[in-house]
């Protein structure tokens, strides 16, 4: 292990939003309120350089000691999101006869959703986000990664933030387990797959789940609570 230094500091440099802040948030908060979950995608291609340009927002996430433990991996390859496609659909068949319960079958039933996973071969980019085990970094102080699920839950976040402002419409799938990505993808085994997400334009007459999100009273707490 490496003798500790501390980190070189600068100067921080703040962004300025148009206008004032309240403006600037309330217009991101209507920007996101449009965002959904989307399963039917237009084969119609994406450029590489917004794929890279959204990865590069989510690489801006904050980690645990910066270790930045995250490895977006894109696959564009027909044959390769074929794979993806078959293996899925292997463990969300099993999920669905068999894994879950019936109370979570009733809440996705009430999304429409089910085994079949088109969304994974019609899309024209499939990405796989990894947590990252191990830094492999050959300037770090250790190879421990810390808060590794929060770390790169927060780059997700960003990540699907960013989908949304170029315009574009993805879907955070979990089939489980997934270790199938890894041996799919070639990955080391300590890169861990923690979603797939399929990313493109929505489809000719593309519909969504009616769905309401809960109001701001239901989900924002100032302070506590009086006695």
């Amino acid at each position: 292990m490496k003798a500790h230094r501390p980190a070189p500091r600068s100067s921080y440099q703040p962004h300025t939003p148009e206008g004032d802040g309240l403006a600037a948030a309330r217009r991101y908060a209507e920007i996101m309120a449009s965002r959904r979950s989307v399963r039917e995608f237009s084969t119609k291609p994406v450029p590489r350089e917004i794929i890279e340009a959204c990865v590069a927002a989510a690489a801006t996430a904050p980690s645990g000691a910066n270790k930045q433990p995250w490895r977006f991996v894109v696959v564009g390859d027909p044959a390769i999101k074929r794979e993806l496609r078959v293996a899925a659909e292997i463990e969300e068949r099993k999920f669905y006869e068999s894994r879950a319960n019936a109370e979570w079958l009733a809440d996705l039933g009430a999304i429409g959703t089910d085994w079949q996973k088109p969304f994974l071969e019609d899309a024209p980019w499939v990405v796989v986000l990894f947590k990252v085990m191990r830094d492999e970094r050959p300037e770090r102080v250790s190879d421990q990664v810390y808060y590794v699920n929060e770390s790169v839950g927060i780059a997700a976040g960003v990540f699907i933030s960013a989908i949304h402002q170029a315009g574009l419409v993805t879907l955070t799938h979990t089939p489980s387990p997934m270790q199938f990505m890894t041996a799919i993808l070639r990955r080391p085994s300590y890169e861990r797959p923690f979603l797939l997400m399929p990313v493109g334009y929505p489809a000719d007459g593309c519909t969504v789940p009616d769905i309401e999100r809960k109001p701001l009273s239901e989900v924002l707490v100032f302070d506590r609570p009086s006695e």
